[in-house]
């Protein structure tokens, strides 16, 4: 999975995305990735977030979400 290549065309259709990694959140082994998008494709004040153990268990949530929402997720 290219998360460039997906972050770079979500944000092509004016989709802002945010990855985080908490270290408390790390440390206590408590899904420390965060992945919160938004921006006028999703509608208004809609936000697509999950927190999660990691990145890809973030966009293994999310980008169904956002792909329902009519977004184009390259492979």
């Amino acid at each position: 999975m290219d998360v460039v290549r997906i972050m770079e065309s979500l944000a092509e259709q004016g989709v802002t995305v945010l990855f985080k990694v908490d270290a408390e959140r790390l440390r206590d082994a408590t899904r420390p990735w965060t992945f919160v998008a938004s921006g006028a494709p999703l509608g208004g004040d809609l936000l697509v977030r999950t927190d999660a153990v990691s990145l890809e268990a973030c966009l293994e949530v999310c980008l169904p979400r956002l792909r329902e929402l009519g977004l184009v997720i390259p492979d």
